[in-house]
């Protein structure tokens, strides 16, 4: 499926480029037209379709910018947090498979470790939902282990 959805990605592409190439010399022909019987200069004229050109490829340039700004990441990269998010998906997901294969209490542990870390991270960003999601089933994890250590 994540094939057929780039292929299709791919030839949307391909379109798009030929649909740009297709305006592109349609807005060159038509502001050639624009000035072609103009009284003005032949340098006057290639201002005015330089000019015309500068308008179109900063709006081009800006639309471009505004689709970057709605897909880059919100996160921060780099930051003491970052490591900590990171480490603690590992964390998660190795302690997921450790119990998976037989070691469930050294599994709890990792997960339980994950869930503080996500606790902190949540902190960090002061994102509620990330705190209380990470409480819980740290929480629960710990109780868990108590039983086992007891």
């Amino acid at each position: 499926m994540n094939l057929h959805i780039g292929i299709c990605s791919a030839m949307n592409n391909d379109d798009r480029e030929n649909e740009q190439v297709k305006a592109d010399s349609e807005v060159t022909q038509q502001t050639k037209e624009k000035y072609e019987s103009s009284t003005m200069s032949k340098a006057g004229k290639l201002a005015m379709e330089l000019a015309e050109e500068k308008r179109r490829l900063v709006g081009e340039l800006a639309e471009m910018q505004e689709q970057y700004e709605s897909a880059k990441p919100t996160t921060p990269v780099g930051t003491p947090d970052w490591y900590v998010k990171w480490s603690a998906t590992i964390l998660a997901v190795l302690g997921v498979f450790v119990m998976s294969a037989g070691f469930p209490t050294e599994g709890q542990i990792m997960y339980a470790l994950a869930g503080v870390c996500w606790i902190f991270v949540g902190m960090q960003w002061s994102d509620r939902a990330i705190m209380i999601g990470s409480a819980i089933t740290t929480t629960a994890v710990c109780m868990n282990l108590v039983q086992q250590f007891t």
